[in-house]
């Protein structure tokens, strides 16, 4: 039982569960009644009265949703070129070892970041939260740049 309540001279002894029906979960306290007959009295979670509706089951905790599976990337830019992570990604990370890179995201206009930069871009949740980053991420090296990305996306 979820909850008691003892008894007390004069008062009937209470107890009660949280059930669920086909409208979902509601509070049915037992009451011993004076006489000594048990008597289910059906309430809303908040208190008000309530009649159960179809097959009256105790309930279940919601299913937990399974972890995504996550495939991950490592691509390497040395000299002149693009990678380009698709829209899409859970998580997207730059490191730019030596040389410049140019940045541009979702074809917006690109953005020089200098060597020794790190940056990273992600989302918490994926699977059923259904979170990814909507953007593609071009990053262009140059003549003796050297340019470290990093990927996952759910498969």
């Amino acid at each position: 039982m979820a909850g008691t309540s003892g008894s007390v001279a004069g008062r009937p002894d209470v107890e009660y569960e949280v059930l669920c029906d086909d409208n979902g979960a509601f509070l049915r306290r037992y009451v011993l009644d004076d006489a000594g007959a048990l008597v289910p009295v059906d309430a809303t979670l908040d208190g008000a009265d309530y009649n159960a509706v179809g097959t009256v089951v105790r309930c279940e905790a919601p299913a937990t949703p399974a972890n995504p599976v996550l495939d991950g990337t490592l691509q390497r830019q040395t000299g002149a070129g693009t990678v380009t992570v698709p829209a899409g990604a859970r998580s997207v990370t730059l490191v730019v070892v030596t040389g410049t890179a140019a940045v541009a995201i979702g074809g917006g206009s690109p953005v020089t970041v200098p060597a020794g930069t790190s940056l990273s871009w992600g989302v918490d949740r994926g699977g059923d939260a259904g979170e990814s980053l909507q953007d593609a991420y071009a990053f262009t090296g140059v003549a003796g740049s050297d340019l470290l990305i990093t990927s996952t996306r759910e498969i």
